[in-house]
């Protein structure tokens, strides 16, 4: 019963937050930057409170509880910094792919002096076929990034549920429903920026937007495997949660705070964010 409601919250999460992303970018075929950019900050604020109000703080309860020896704090740096460090190594291994698939092309396709010139001239550049190949596997990479990326994201709603003791009592009320949710938004520009490529790139709407979806399933697999290691033991438990608030704090750090101030150079993502923050904390409290 209890798998069975997380594999259900994070699909709706993680396949149909994706989804409806991919959706929107099929229908509009563009997004606003400004409003996208207020969305990735106000989701990267709550995803801060949480793993620092919530998924941090529980390890310290068990301590003061004496259910955990007094040096795991150090093992819940260490497994955060661990968390961090596979998710870096895995955007880097994504950006260098990206980089090998573009030079592929562009090998393929060499630039002769008119194409340079038509470069100057976006509306011109976009009618030729090259154009509509590097969006086509921009989309394809963005696609892989994104479902390799909801993995560690799984797991951090699966961890945040194994530290409830009561998941059907506490199913909609815990910081794994929380998290739940801020995931499934932050999927939207996500799914957004998977669409619009592969539809731009020649793929018929309902093919891309179903490719799209599909890039979300691996959020259930990694919450029931968040969940199914954080419930082997206590010192499991924070392992499992050190390595989901690394995962988080990437992906806060490391990718929706450069894209929203790319996407818009204002203080407003800045404030965002800090809404974001006290929104994630009073979600916690309460």
């Amino acid at each position: 019963m209890d798998y069975l409601a997380i594999i259900i919250i994070t699909f709706i999460s993680g396949v149909v937050g994706t989804g409806l992303g991919g959706v929107i970018g099929a229908v509009f075929k563009r997004d606003s930057k400004k409003i996208v950019s207020l969305l990735l900050s106000f989701a990267a604020g709550i995803m801060l409170a949480v793993v620092c109000f919530d998924l941090m703080s529980e390890p310290l309860q068990m301590v003061s509880e004496g259910k955990l020896p007094w040096y795991t704090p150090l093992i819940v740096a260490a497994s955060v910094a661990f968390g961090y460090g596979v998710v870096f190594l895995l955007n880097y291994f994504i950006d260098k792919r990206t980089n090998r698939e573009v030079e592929h092309i562009d090998a393929n396709h060499p630039a002769t002096a008119d194409d340079l010139d038509e470069l100057i001239h976006a509306d011109h550049y976009k009618k030729h076929e090259q154009t509509n190949t590097k969006l086509f596997v921009a989309g394809l990479v963005m696609m892989s990034a994104i479902a390799l990326h909801n993995l560690p994201e799984g797991m951090v709603i699966g961890a945040s549920y194994a530290s409830e003791e009561n998941l059907v009592k506490t199913l909609f009320t815990s910081s794994g429903f929380i998290m739940a949710i801020v995931i499934g938004l932050h999927n939207i520009p996500e799914g957004m920026a998977v669409s619009v490529p592969l539809i731009s790139g020649g793929m018929g709407r309902v093919k891309a937007v179903l490719l799209t979806a599909l890039s979300g399933l691996p959020t259930v697999f990694g919450a029931v495997l968040g969940y199914a290691l954080g419930g082997i033991s206590d010192l499991m438990l924070v392992l499992s949660l050190g390595f989901a608030s690394g995962a988080m704090l990437y992906v806060v750090f490391g990718e929706l705070l450069p894209e929203a101030i790319l996407m818009w150079k204002s203080k407003l993502p800045a404030f965002s964010l800090f809404v974001g923050v006290l929104a994630g904390f009073l979600l916690v409290v309460f």
